[in-house]
C-alpha cells in the first residue's frame, strides 16, 4: 500500500528527532573512550604500541581528535607518546601499585574506622555488591568483578560523609581497576580470597567491631603491598 508524504511540519519534527537521537559525543571524547576502557580491561595490555592510524579507524574519525585523546590520556600516566610511531600503553609498574596502596591504606583504614557503627543502608549494600561479585566470579568476568571490587570499597569510604576524602579516592579509580584486571589474570585464585575477605569485613562491620573491621582492610590491601614487592608468587 503505498505511503502518504508526511507533511513538511511532520518531516521536520521527525529529522529533529532523529538527529538528536543520533546525536554522538564529540569524536575525541569517543576515542578517549575507547582507547581508555581498551586500557583498563586489557585489551590493550601494557608493551602495546597503539598508532593514530588504527585507533582513527576503530572509531571512525581523523587523526586529529586521536591525537587529542592520546594527550589526555598521556596526563592521566596511561599511555606514553612517541612522535611519529605512536603511543605506548604503559604497564602496571611496583611503583604504581606501591603508591596506590599506600594510599589506600590510609583512607580506608580511617574510613571504616568511621563506618561503626555501620548503617543499615550501607550494609544492605554491601551485601549486594557481594553477592553481585560472586556472580561476576563464577562467570569469569574479572573486567566487571574488579569494578563491583572497587565499588565495595568507594561505598565505605563515601559512608563516612567527608566529600574531599571521597573524591580523593575518587582519583585512584582507574588505576585501581587496571591494577584489579591485572591481579585477577595473574592470579586467578585472588579473587576467591578477596570475595571472603569482603564477607569478613562485612561481617566485621555487622558486628560492630571496628577493630576487626581495620585488621581485614590492612591485610586486604596489604597484599597488594607484597604484590608490588615481589614477595607474592
Amino acid at each position: 500500500m503505498p505511503v502518504a508524504p508526511a507533511s513538511p511540519l511532520t518531516q521536520g519534527s521527525a529529522t529533529q528527532g532523529s538527529t538528536q537521537s543520533l546525536k554522538q559525543p564529540p569524536a575525541a571524547e569517543r576515542v578517549y573512550a575507547h582507547v581508555k576502557q581498551g586500557v583498563l580491561d586489557r585489551r590493550y595490555e601494557g608493551g602495546t604500541l597503539l598508532t593514530e592510524g588504527e585507533l582513527a579507524e576503530a572509531v571512525g574519525v581523523s587523526r586529529t581528535p586521536v591525537r587529542e585523546a592520546l594527550l589526555k590520556l598521556e596526563v592521566e600516566g596511561l599511555l606514553r607518546l612517541y612522535p611519529k610511531k605512536g603511543a605506548l600503553v604503559l604497564p602496571v609498574s611496583a611503583q604504581e601499585i606501591a603508591d596506590v596502596v599506600e594510599t589506600r591504606l590510609l583512607v580506608e583504614t580511617h574510613s571504616v574506622r568511621k563506618a561503626v557503627p555501620a548503617p543499615p543502608a550501607l550494609l544492605a549494600r554491601l551485601e549486594e555488591l557481594l553477592r553481585t561479585q560472586r556472580e561476576q566470579a563464577a562467570a569469569g568476568d574479572f573486567s566487571a568483578a574488579a569494578v563491583t571490587d572497587r565499588c565495595f570499597h568507594a561505598e565505605i569510604v563515601r559512608s563516612g560523609g567527608n566529600e574531599i576524602l571521597a573524591r580523593l579516592y575518587d582519583q585512584l579509580r582507574d588505576r585501581q581497576l587496571r591494577m584489579g584486571v591485572a591481579v585477577m589474570h595473574s592470579h586467578p585464585d585472588r579473587i576467591a580470597k578477596t570475595l571472603a575477605e569482603h564477607e569478613e569485613l562485612l561481617g566485621a562491620l555487622k558486628s560492630g567491631d571496628a577493630a576487626a573491621a581495620e585488621a581485614v582492610v590492612t591485610r586486604h590491601v596489604g597484599w597488594f603491598q607484597n604484590l608490588a614487592r615481589g614477595e607474592v608468587r
